[in-house]
Order: structure tokens, then C-alpha cells, then sequence
């Protein structure tokens, strides 16, 4: 999709941040103090804080959004209850609370896969009633319209965009590959079969493509999976099992699993080669989820350093919390195709009886460029959905990434995002696709009968949608 106005603004320059009202040091990342309680401060993005005291309750996938309420609360007084919520049990809860009449929380947020189940459901306020429209055109296109309902009513709005890049080490991009420039460093994953000869280089000079054999599954969703009702397997999600199969039977990865502690670990420096058993957890002798026992039990294996990472953009917080004495070290290119992860979508719940106090914050949140500057830098690079504040930013330096000017690279990645490849079936499918996959890398099934469970899970959970073999 395309991003509406933003190739205009950025040829027109940066745009000015008018900060007044409390005084403060736009992008500093502290808060001016108890003077904002009761002033407004304005910005050229339109929205002002407004607020004088009272309380709101936060639902939320993201624990972002606490750092976002206790900015909220030094500036205006108003009292934040943040509820960070595991993503498997958020929707359960939000609907029971919402269909169970409850006036609390007063915001609530989604994730693009679960947003279309929750505009049917009417859990989100109808927020062009509070001014939303004011606002058009000055978030990124793609970010404005997923927020919209099926009768474009304005829901809820990201203070994110999140394309999908490689995070590579730079130093042994340099040893390997003679150069850690990020255009030649992208054409080491330019497509499937390049990924795999670049893995077996790096094998050879004794490092690991990645931790783990899902790096690239954020580029992966070349199509959606359902179109006109049916099931849409493309070539594509083929070629995209191949490779994963090929990683993981041809020892190319550290056999990690994403988001398991030598995973965390790879970011930092060198981890031990787990074995195939190991990731599939038939050797239970080993628990890759405790890091307390992690290295004791594997003092004896061999060890390897990872190159590179496949993550949206919000990576850059993941990464900062855990690159340790790498940082200044890596670097972020392009993968294989224009790839998106996740997103942040506030709201305000349909039942919430304080919904002007809730629409001043996710303003706040959303649309304040205040804010946008203070989040760049209290993130260390998380990208933001507002464009005035991207163009401001885009030729800011990252250090952690090499000086490298993330916020250009992010703009440009942005473009080739298409969410209306997004539906609600994401999950249910894109989860039984990768244990089909996970089937046939370690043998547990072959290709035929893993494909023919993939078909049969698809059909049972969702009748309604053709599946054609």
C-alpha cells in the first residue's frame, strides 16, 4: 500500500516541532515536571494534552505502553492503571470483559490479526465521534487504514510502523564478506536459494546464519492466506518451507527456537550449537527456556556466534535489551521480500465511560510529536507511525546500529507493506502451516501426510473457507 502524503513530506523536508506550554526539551526523555498538570501542550501534529486529573485503566499486549502512562501522568495528573496482558490470553479477557458489560478498562488494543474480530464485535469506539478525521493524512497511510473498520470508521491508531529487516553483525560481515555495507549485505538475502549458499559461508568460516530456522518468517507472507474465501497456499510459502527445511537438516543455525534464552543469548555473543533433539525437545535434558540451568548443561557443546536476525522494526527494543557488548556492532538490512510484524493498535473501549480523558491519551500516544520524539529516543529507535516526527528523524544516526540512518531505511521498507494481506484466520493458519513444516524437517511426517494435517486443520477450524488440495 502506498503511504499517503509521505513520499510528498519527505521531498518538502522536516517538518518543525512547536513545543510550548511546559517548557520541555523535546526528545530528552524526561518530563518536565508537575507544571503540565493542568496546561496544554500543543505540536504542529494538532493534538494538545489537555487533561487535568482523573484515572484511566490500560489493557495492553505491549508493556510499551506503561512507559507511555507514566509520561501521560507526569504531564497531566490523570492516574493510569496499565494491565499488560499475555497475547494468548488477551482476547479472551477483553471480550469477556466488554461482552460481560464492564465499564473498565477504558483502553484497550489489538494486534492486526485480532482487530477484525474485535470491530465486528463492536468492542472499539467509534473515534472519528471524537475528532479523528481532524487527523487524516498525518499518520502513515498503511497504519491509518488498519485502524479503520470495514465502513471506514476510524478504531483505534498505531503508534508504530513495523517492517521487517535483517539485523546483521557487521564485524563478521566484514571478515566473511569483506564489507558491512547494508545494500551488499542485503543481496547476501535477496531470495531463498541466495540465504541458503550465504549460511553455508558463513558455516564455513565458522559462524551461524541465524539462531534460530525462523528468521525469515516475517518475510514470508508474500499473499494472504484466504482470498475470496479460499484457502491461498502460494509458491512462495512453498519455497519458504523449503528453506527452513534445508536450514534445520543441513545444520546451518545454532538450533535455537526464537525467543528461547540462547536466542537472547546469540545477540550478546557466542552460544553453544544446540542439537536437533534439543530444539525439538526430545532431549528434555537440556531447558532452553531456564536460563539459570541453560549453560551449566551445555558447557560441553560446541560454541558458535550468530549473524544475523530476522525483525520487524520494533526488533530495535528486543535488540537493545539484549546486544550487551555488541552494541555498535550490528547493522539492518533488507530481506527477501517486504516483510511486516505485528503493531500496537490503541483504542478506547466501546463501554468506557470516561472516552474523551481516553481519547486525549491515545492522542498522546499517537499523535503528539512531543511524545514522538521522546519515544525515539527513550526506544532507541522504535519507529513511529507519525509522519512529521519521521521526517524530522529520518537522517538521524543510530549508534547501536554503526550510525547507520535507520528511520530512512525504515521508510523505505514501509512502502512495499501491504496489511490488506492481513486477516483474522492469520493465526489458527500460519500456526498449523509451521507445524507442518516442523513435521517434515525432523521427519515426524512426510511431506504428503504433514500437507493433508495442514489441509485438514485448516478446513475443520474454519468451514467456511474453501480448501482446495
Amino acid at each position: 500500500m502506498k503511504l499517503k502524503k509521505l513520499l510528498a513530506l519527505t521531498l518538502t523536508g522536516m517538518m518543525l516541532v512547536s513545543a510550548t506550554g511546559c517548557g520541555e526539551n523535546a526528545g530528552n526523555g524526561t518530563a518536565a515536571g508537575t507544571g503540565c498538570a493542568t496546561g496544554s501542550t500543543s505540536t504542529s501534529s494538532g493534538s494538545s494534552v489537555t487533561a487535568e486529573g482523573g484515572s484511566l485503566v490500560v489493557w495492553t499486549l505491549a508493556a510499551d505502553l506503561q512507559q507511555f502512562a507514566e509520561r501521560y501522568t507526569e504531564q497531566t495528573g490523570v492516574q493510569i492503571e496499565t494491565v499488560v496482558i499475555e497475547p494468548a490470553e488477551y482476547p479472551t479477557k477483553v471480550q469477556t470483559a466488554l461482552m460481560g458489560g464492564e465499564k473498565e478498562p477504558d483502553i484497550i488494543v489489538g494486534e492486526p490479526q485480532m482487530l477484525e474480530d474485535f470491530y465486528t464485535n463492536g468492542f472499539f469506539a467509534n473515534l472519528d465521534e471524537l475528532g479523528a478525521k481532524d487527523f487524516d493524512g498525518q499518520i502513515v497511510d498503511y497504519v491509518w487504514k488498519v485502524g479503520q473498520d470495514a465502513d471506514g470508521i476510524q478504531r483505534a491508531i498505531s503508534y508504530q510502523i513495523t517492517p521487517a529487516g535483517i539485523y546483521y553483525r557487521r564485524d563478521i560481515a566484514q571478515e566473511v564478506f569483506g564489507t558491512d555495507d547494508p545494500v551488499e549485505i542485503g543481496k547476501k538475502f535477496a531470495d531463498y536459494d541466495t540465504i541458503l549458499q550465504t549460511a553455508q559461508t558463513l558455516k564455513d568460516a565458522g559462524y551461524r546464519i541465524f539462531a534460530s530456522d525462523s528468521e525469515i518468517n516475517y518475510f514470508s507472507g508474500d499473499s494472504a492466506w484466504v482470498v475470496d474465501g479460499k484457502l491461498n497456499v502460494s509458491d512462495a510459502r512453498f519455497e519458504y518451507m523449503d528453506l527452513v527445511i534445508s536450514l534445520y537438516q543441513d545444520d546451518l543455525t545454532a538450533y535455537a527456537n526464537q525467543w528461547s534464552t540462547p536466542w537472547f543469548q546469540a545477540m550478546s555473543g557466542d552460544v553453544p550449537i544446540l542439537t536437533a533433539e534439543i530444539q525439538n525437545y526430545e532431549d528434555d535434558s537440556v531447558n532452553v527456556w531456564d536460563a539459570a540451568t541453560f549453560e551449566e548443561a551445555t558447557a560441553d557443546l560446541e560454541r558458535t556466534t550468530v549473524f544475523a536476525y530476522g525483525l520487524p522494526s520494533w526488533g530495535v527494543l528486543t535488540m537493545r535489551d539484549n546486544v550487551g557488548e555488541t552494541s555498535g556492532k550490528w547493522g539492518v538490512c533488507a530481506g527477501p521480500a517486504y516483510g511486516f510484524g505485528g503493531g500496537t493498535y490503541i483504542g478506547i473501549s466501546n463501554l468506557s465511560a470516561k472516552k474523551d480523558l481516553a481519547w486525549d491519551f491515545v492522542k498522546f500516544c499517537t499523535l503528539n510529536e512531543d511524545t514522538a520524539d521522546w519515544w525515539i529516543e527513550a526506544s532507541q529507535g522504535d519507529t513511529v507511525s507519525l509522519i512529521s516526527a519521521l521526517n524530522k528523524h529520518q537522517n538521524d544516526e543510530n549508534s547501536i546500529y554503526g550510525g547507520e540512518k535507520l528511520y530512512s531505511f525504515w521508510l523505505e521498507q514501509a512502502k512495499g507493506i501491504d496489511y490488506s494481506k492481513v486477516t483474522k484466520y492469520d493465526k489458527v493458519i500460519g500456526d498449523a502451516w509451521g507445524a507442518a513444516i516442523g513435521a517434515i524437517k525432523t521427519g515426524q511426517a512426510t511431506r504428503e501426510d504433514a500437507l493433508n494435517t495442514f489441509y485438514d486443520t485448516v478446513a475443520s477450524t474454519y468451514p467456511e473457507i474453501t480448501v482446495e488440495r
